[in-house]
Formats: C-alpha cells, structure tokens, sequence
C-alpha cells in the first residue's frame, strides 16, 4: 500500500555512492521506502541502528523474524536501557516516529515498545517488539495500521502535508489517533486551538476509535463547518473506561486549509480539559 505523495521537490532517489545504496528524499529526510523492499534490504538476522525522531537517542537491533513488519530484538542490555530510556523507563504499546539507519540508508518507520512474545538474545529484553515501514500491516489486519502510518509519516517530514490534504473524517481518525500515543505534534497539527497537551494527554491511557463517518457529498465538503459521527471508549489515568457517542466538530479557516478539529469543544465534552 503506498500512502505518501511524491511532488517533484520530494521525490525518492537513490544513489550509488562508493558502492553502496543511499537512499533519501530531495531534502535528505529519511525515505519511507515500502515494505516489500525494506524486507529484502533488511534480511532476518540483519543489524541496525534505530533513532527515536523526538529524543534523538539510538540503539542497535537485530531482525529476528516478521513477514508483515520487522520483528526485533535490541542488541545489547545496553540497547535495551536506551529503548527503555525513550519510553520513559515503562514499556508502552505506544507508537513512536523513528529513523532505521544501516550504512547509508535512512528509512522513516515506525515502533511500539513492548515485549512479546518468543526472543533469543541475552539482552534484558523480554522478547521482541515491531518496527512497521510503508506497507506494513500487523497480524490481525491487511491495511496499516492508522497510528504506526502517521509515525512514518512523522519521520518523513510528510505528515503535515497528509494531515493538510486530509478529508474531515481521515482529519478527526488522525487527531484520536494522535491523542491514543500521547503524540503531541500530529495532535496539535490537526487541534483548532493551541492547548496545554502536556497536561492533557497523560491522563490518556489509551483510546479506541470504533467508528468515525460522515459520509458528506462533494457540496458539503465545500463547507467549511461539518460533524462526524463518531464512538470512541476512553481509559482515563485512576478512572477506567469512558464511553463516548458524539460528534467532532470540524472546521476549515479557509478553502486552502486543511481540516481542523474543535479540539477544545470535544475535549471538554469528554471531560477531558477545563478552561
């Protein structure tokens, strides 16, 4: 599945440099290059590096496994204190941009940080974790996962342009998606308001989306206020689930701007930040 445009000024090359393989965008960010190549670049027991986008910390890994994704484990017990560093010292379900470096190549993925399942290293790791690429899926589903595709995005430089160019239901998917990883760049991309996120999404455990839609005709959409539906059950930090069946209110500035949800207005209705 290819989801990232390739406008002349960021397209994909790939150059031979000294005998080896380069690969990166017009601007030198890193390439979301698709799984099925990834796959043979980065074969079953190949070592690389990861770099988380936001901390700019590094560890090495090594491929052990995965048909859909790359299934990892972290090097070294060395390795393995950095990943945990990122993640704040508890290991997360959450999904972070990083950057997967091996010789010249820098390729824009995506990782979550908890062990599972089997793992063969002695390295204080649990089992192993996944990295996604463009075009990776996960075991239970045969499109990208939404989160893991807007982590990837993140590290391409790409996601302000999706987020730009998205309609209002893809726009309000994003923004939960957003507030599921605690992530405060595609949350405040795609918020109306600028709010204090650090306060507002630790309390955010985790949220599933059950269903987005709106279904508007080409008419509507030339309108620059519309609703979508949307059910959502939220885990709130010392209270539990929450269930919610409402709207998002979403709203374009202008006609060249992208969608933007009333953050504010959702979020209070949810009880999830006062003024």
């Amino acid at each position: 599945m290819k989801f990232l445009k390739q406008p002349a000024l960021l397209i994909l090359a790939s150059f031979l440099l000294q005998g080896s393989i380069f690969y990166a965008d017009a601007s030198g960010r890193p390439a979301p290059l698709d799984w099925s190549e990834v796959n043979e670049l980065l074969p079953r027991f190949s070592t690389f590096t990861v770099e988380d986008v936001e901390t700019g910390k590094k560890f090495k890994v090594q491929r052990r496994a995965g048909s859909r994704h790359a299934d990892v484990q972290p090097l070294t017990a060395k390795d393995t204190a950095v990943m945990k560093e990122i993640y704040d010292g508890k290991w997360s379900w959450r999904r972070r941009a990083i950057i997967v470096k091996s010789g010249k190549l820098r390729i824009a993925a995506s990782m979550h940080g908890m062990p599972h399942g089997a793992g063969a290293l002695a390295n204080n790791f649990p089992g192993h974790f996944c990295i996604h690429f463009n075009g990776s899926t996960t075991h239970r589903r045969d499109e990208m996962d939404l989160s893991h595709k807007l982590m990837i995005l993140k590290s391409a430089g790409e996601l302000e342009a999706y987020t730009g160019n998205a309609g209002p239901e893809e726009a309000a998917s994003a923004f939960i998606a957003g507030l599921k990883q605690q992530d405060e760049d595609i949350a405040g991309m795609l918020s109306l308001q600028k709010l204090p996120w650090k306060k507002i999404l630790p309390a955010i455990e985790n949220v599933q989306l059950e269903s987005a839609s709106g279904g508007f005709s080409m008419e509507e959409k030339q309108n620059q206020l519309v609703d979508v539906s949307v059910e959502v059950d939220w885990y709130i930090k010392n209270e539990g689930k929450r269930h919610y069946k409402g709207k998002i209110e979403m709203i374009k500035i202008s006609a060249f701007d992208g969608w933007k949800v009333n953050a504010q207005k959702f979020l209070e209705e949810n009880r999830l930040f006062e003024r």
